[in-house]
């Protein structure tokens, strides 16, 4: 997300390395590849001549401080520029009404019935709302199927009806499913059409009418650039939403929607899908964003997707194992469900600073734990609790049925080991003693450890 601009801004700001001051002539060199590196991101023309211009403004006539580079200074400015570019904070979703209703808007093919199974997920774990889905997309039954799957995998009931062909009164009956079930919030997932047309505008018009929803979303795929923000422009003249959902900012994609959106027509992005899966889903934060464009990293968004996947009793039950020295492949295992929960593996390594250019051309495949899950499934489920009795028939057999080495089948063994190791030795530290530290294990092979 976001890698070309990041690359192409750092660049921008080289420009006044070594310069004593910020005059009007390095400073109309920086912003002018600034300005550069932001169309080519797809940014809205208007929005970046705008943006460079109050930069222009705010760096001129800066004092920079002996210990504060120019560049540094100028870093700082933009940082601010775009976090306010893109709506300085984080914009709450309006949950007002009993129950309330979210209005679900946008085009086919944008990410809309997935991303309505996504907030209803984010609402019911985050908080703990008890949402219901409603599939008002009567022209494709594919919508319809494809919600009520989503919703059996997330645990959250869906309402529909496939021998109805009028949206309203399928929302509305939808409204009146929640009330009896004792929901207090409804998700309402709207039809869409390849592009705008009179029809679908009256129609989900209509809906809004009936439902007077407490939040309209227009839900839009970040990889269409300007098209997204042109888009949005139309939906919000005729529908006035409450706000934006940006999905496959994990993509292929140069950010301009992420970056034009809010200065074009005014209405916050108030979530961002970063991944396929359910748990993919971020609330937007404009200031973290800028962050993370340039090159500093997001601690705070890595530490509560590591918070939303933390399980107080489950920790403590581990912490109890691990003393206790009967930590085992099912923990092991466990623990990496944990990570592959938290989402996409090169977007959390990018969320700590500095990484993210040190990743940029680095491959990392969201199947890295394929081969390590492979081999535990293989092993038997005293083979997971005692790792000890695996000799070398035993890891034969393992590597046969999960179609690997016996040399993986060791590495892993041995890592394991290691792992076991470092993690008893913390808890020697955490009860004020200092074990020996044990060997750490060697860097790269196929697992990457």
């Amino acid at each position: 997300m976001f890698e070309n601009l990041s690359e192409r801004l750092e660049r921008s700001f080289k420009i006044l390395k070594g310069e004593g001051k910020i005059t009007e002539i390095n400073v109309a060199e920086t912003l002018k590849d600034v300005r550069r590196a932001l169309l080519e991101a797809d940014v809205n023309y208007n929005v970046a001549k705008q943006f460079t211009e109050r930069i222009k403004e705010k760096s001129l006539g800066q004092n920079v401080l002996t210990a504060v580079r120019p560049g540094e200074l100028m870093v700082k400015i933009v940082r601010d520029e775009l976090a306010e570019l893109m709506g300085s904070k984080a914009s709450d979703i309006n949950l007002s009404g009993h129950p309330a209703i979210i209005l679900m808007s946008g085009l086919q093919g944008s990410g809309k019935t997935t991303m309505s199974g996504k907030l209803a997920h984010l609402l019911k774990t985050k908080n703990n709302r008890k949402p219901l889905l409603v599939a008002a997309d009567v022209y494709r039954p594919a919508a319809i199927e494809q919600l009520r799957v989503l919703g059996e995998q997330i645990g959250v009931p869906v309402y529909f009806d496939l021998e109805s062909k009028d949206p309203v009164s399928i929302a509305r009956r939808g409204v009146a499913e929640a009330m009896s079930q004792g929901r207090d919030t409804v998700i309402v997932d709207t039809a869409g059409r390849l592009a705008i047309d009179e029809e679908m505008m009256q129609e989900i018009t209509a809906i809004k009418t009936a439902l007077k929803p407490s939040e309209t979303l227009f839900v839009v795929d970040s990889m269409t650039g300007q098209d997204a923000v042109n888009t949005a422009k139309e939906f919000n003249e005729r529908l006035d939403f409450d706000g934006v959902v940006l999905t496959k900012l994990d993509g292929d994609t140069r950010g301009g929607a992420a970056l034009s959106i809010r200065s074009v027509v005014d209405k916050p992005i108030k979530f961002v899908g970063t991944g396929e899966k359910m748990e993919a889903l971020d609330v937007f934060h404009p200031d973290r964003m800028a962050d993370r464009i340039l090159g500093m990293g997001d601690i705070i968004s890595l530490v509560e997707r590591a918070q939303q996947q933390f399980d107080e009793r489950e920790a403590r039950r581990l912490e109890e194992r691990i003393a206790k020295n009967q930590f085992d492949f099912n923990d092991f295992l466990g623990q990496i469900q944990q990570i592959k929960r938290m989402g996409n593996l090169k977007d959390l390594a990018s969320m700590i600073p500095g990484i993210g250019k040190a990743i940029k051309d680095v491959e990392i495949d969201d199947n890295a734990f394929k081969n390590i899950e492979a081999i535990i499934y293989s092993m038997t489920p005293e083979e997971r609790r005692r790792p000890s009795i695996i000799d070398g028939r035993r890891r034969k057999r393992i590597a046969d049925g999960s179609g690997t080495n016996v040399q993986e089948v060791n590495k892993l063994l041995t890592q394991f080991a290691q792992t076991s190791k470092a993690m008893k030795m913390l808890q020697g530290m955490k009860g004020g003693k200092m074990p020996k530290m044990p060997r750490m294990p060697k860097m790269g092979g196929k697992f990457g450890f």
